[in-house]
């Protein structure tokens, strides 16, 4: 987006490049070290770059800080893993070969996978798991 409202439609694609302080050909951005040969310096490349005028530098100062930004943690569980998870808990306790068999288990999960799914979900959401299985408590308090 930085690139985008900088740049200039009259201008090339070098040019506008130019200007922000970008390059346009990675390969020539970074330049070769020249190679000593028996005394005598080779550029390995042939192409001495000259000093570029950077007009637009905010635009790199932008992208910088950017990038320097810590990344948002986005580790989520799918509303239907959440669901599946709490009613397997609710109608068969820790009877993993019984929720198995239930008839919501739509993927034909073994009892191992359902425990592992159970545990991904308390991981994740460890206060959440915990006042569930109090409510669940207090309902069967309230049943009997």
């Amino acid at each position: 987006s930085h690139i985008r409202h900088a740049w200039d439609p009259t201008k090339s694609v070098a040019q506008n490049l130019a200007e922000m302080g970008l390059a346009e050909d990675p390969n020539k951005a970074v330049p070769i070290p020249k190679k000593k040969l028996l005394g005598i310096e080779v550029e390995s490349d042939g192409w001495e770059q000259g000093k570029k005028i950077v007009r637009k530098p905010y635009v790199v100062n932008e992208m910088e800080y950017e990038a320097s930004l810590p990344e948002k943690k986005s580790n989520t569980l799918s509303r239907d893993l959440i669901d599946y998870v709490r009613y397997m808990i609710q109608n068969h306790g820790e009877n993993y070969k019984e929720m198995a068999r239930d008839e919501k288990n739509y993927y034909q999960d073994t009892p191992k996978q359902i425990k592992r799914k159970i545990n991904v979900y308390k991981n994740f959401y460890p206060e959440e798991y915990k006042d569930f299985i109090v409510s669940l408590k207090q309902e069967n308090m309230d049943v009997q």
